[in-house]
């Protein structure tokens, strides 16, 4: 029994003072402060807990994304495909317009070669995506609703990862990025706790960013020193033999500043794009295949952009691609060879440039704009109420407990509030191990908590008294009283532990608070009430031969 004792007495001794190590821990090299100060105690609890944005303040905003500019995109783009396309295969048309998002109108001459005209559309556009009509002077292309929704949707979520990844930028502690809204609306909402200057947020989340991937025109120099060089090349280079480089344009290339080079001029591209941000599934740095320190980008494409990508690259090999970023060239790498639905982009790229290049082409680029449906900033003083109310709930909620359980269990009850006070280390502990952020209804779940500790301590409690009432001896009753009561407050923390996960997986953030400090919580109690609490006890009947009563 002693060995047991002295063994159970190790590892909750262990636990607490690895759990006062999380809670205190400092920021910085330990000193004599950190233990004798108690200003730079503070100070260390509040750099290890995490606050949200109701006690922290902060801003938040709420942007809709304008969906119709990606539909209107989509459209123009296909509009010039059409264009190339029914003049390289000599099928007359008077007009074509693509002003109206999701609909392209080729007008004719004469209805003889509608047919052609609408398979041709089809072929081209995509027959999932597209329906075709003919009607007499003018052939009619729409894009399906459904589709049109998904590439909302598409749109919506890579405007979301692409402000998760501005946000980061920022260091904000635990920020809160999500859609809002039913179906259709197409907005996100962001909290951001710790950050007061709004303004320069939105100026931040709202930068224009648009990706696309042009071919570079075959037989000009990359780059050209100055615009007007360039321009003089775009207007002599002889267009090319598909809608890419059907038409040239100039674009500005700055050479990576890491790559050991500052070169900076001017590159003729193909108007039309290959392929744009939406049309990027995943993009990922590796180490050269062919060894060295250099990197190479692996990136993989939707089955649309994997179409047009092969086909594109497929006609150009050995010709340059280049990376465009807000109207920038960012790199130029070589075709090697016919790339569809998944490549490799080379170019002697370091481990950094490779990453930050990756990153543009897997989400750096907003596919549309974004307009502010509501701006709020949560000052820091009413974060400051709240933890004050929320902080004196929780002692007041505790001194009434332990009052209440010294009195009515007496002794015993002291074994309850030092479980107790054991519970809300190791909470406070989880919360930081796992960067998780206190909210004002995480506040709300300690304080059920509280609540829940003791409940285990009274199912406990009372069923060694109705032990010692039926006429067992001391230890007997304690033994007792321990087992059958396991059972129980396993059922209760086990169906509360799955409500408050359901919770987590379906809650929004502030929920989501509740739900962690409640799970971290329960599960604290389960050493607390039932570990640390038998061996007080443990130790308290071991100290005599015979214990004839107990004060319970």
């Amino acid at each position: 029994m002693q060995s047991k004792i002295k063994y159970r007495v190790i590892v909750i001794l262990s636990v607490t003072l690895l759990g006062f190590g999380f809670v205190f821990k400092p920021h910085h090299k330990l000193g004599v402060k950190d233990f004798t100060s108690w200003s730079q105690i503070k100070q260390n609890l509040s750099e290890n807990i995490h606050l949200g944005l109701d006690l922290r303040g902060g801003s938040h905003l709420v942007m809709q994304v304008q969906t119709d500019e990606v539909i209107q995109k989509i459209t123009r783009q296909n509009a010039d495909i059409a264009r190339n396309k029914l003049q390289e295969k000599n099928l007359p048309f008077t007009e074509i317009n693509g002003d109206t998002p999701g609909k392209v109108v080729v007008t004719v001459p004469d209805s003889s070669k509608n047919s052609d005209i609408v398979r041709e559309l089809e072929d081209d556009f995509g027959r999932d995506t597209w329906k075709v009509d003919e009607r007499g002077g003018s052939v009619t292309a729409t894009m399906d609703e459904t589709a049109q929704n998904e590439f909302r949707d598409k749109a919506t979520e890579q405007a979301k990862a692409i402000i998760e990844n501005r946000v980061n930028a920022f260091g904000v502690t635990e920020p809160t990025i999500q859609r809002q809204g039913g179906k259709g609306t197409y907005q996100i909402v962001i909290q951001m706790p710790g950050v007061d200057d709004p303004e320069r947020v939105k100026n931040t989340l709202n930068a224009d960013s648009n990706l696309e991937l042009k071919l570079v025109a075959k037989g000009t120099t990359i780059p050209y020193p100055t615009k007007e060089a360039a321009e003089t090349a775009a207007k002599t280079t002889p267009p090319g033999n598909d809608s890419y480089t059907s038409q040239y344009e100039v674009a500005f290339y700055r050479d990576r500043p890491d790559s050991g080079s500052t070169q900076e001029g001017w590159v003729v591209l193909g108007k039309n794009p290959v392929i744009s941000g939406l049309d990027m599934r995943d993009a990922s740095a590796r180490s050269s295949q062919y060894g060295g320190s250099s990197y190479e980008i692996d990136f993989s494409l939707t089955p649309d952009g994997a179409r047009r990508f092969g086909d594109a690259t497929g006609k150009h090999v050995k010709d340059y691609l280049a990376i465009v970023l807000n109207n920038e060239v960012k790199s130029a790498p070589v075709i090697n060879s016919q790339i569809n639905d998944r490549g490799q982009i080379s170019g002697n790229f370091t481990k950094k440039s490779g990453e930050d290049l990756a990153l543009v082409l897997r989400s750096g680029a907003l596919p549309a704009k974004a307009v502010y449906l509501e701006e709020r900033t949560v000052g820091p003083s009413l974060g400051a109420d709240s933890i004050r109310q929320g902080v004196t709930a929780s002692i007041a909620g505790m001194l009434a407990v332990v009052v209440f359980m010294l009195f009515y269990y007496r002794g015993s009850g002291i074994n309850a509030v030092l479980a107790l006070v054991l519970n809300l280390v190791l909470l406070l502990a989880a919360l930081i191990i796992f960067e998780a952020t206190l909210t004002l209804p995480g506040i709300a779940g300690v304080i059920l908590t509280i609540g829940m500790a003791v409940d285990s301590n009274v199912l406990i409690f009372e069923r060694i008294r109705e032990e010692i009432r039926s006429g067992k001896v001391v230890a007997s009753a304690v033994e007792a009283g321990f087992n059958k009561a396991f059972l129980t407050i396993i059922d209760t923390h086990v169906t509360t532990i799955v409500s408050a996960i359901f919770l987590f997986v379906f809650g929004t953030g502030p929920i989501r608070g509740f739900a962690v400090t409640l799970v971290a919580g329960l599960l604290a109690n389960l050493f607390t009430a039932v570990f640390v609490s038998r061996t007080i006890f443990m130790w308290h009947l071991n100290r005599s031969a015979r214990v004839e009563s107990l004060s319970i």
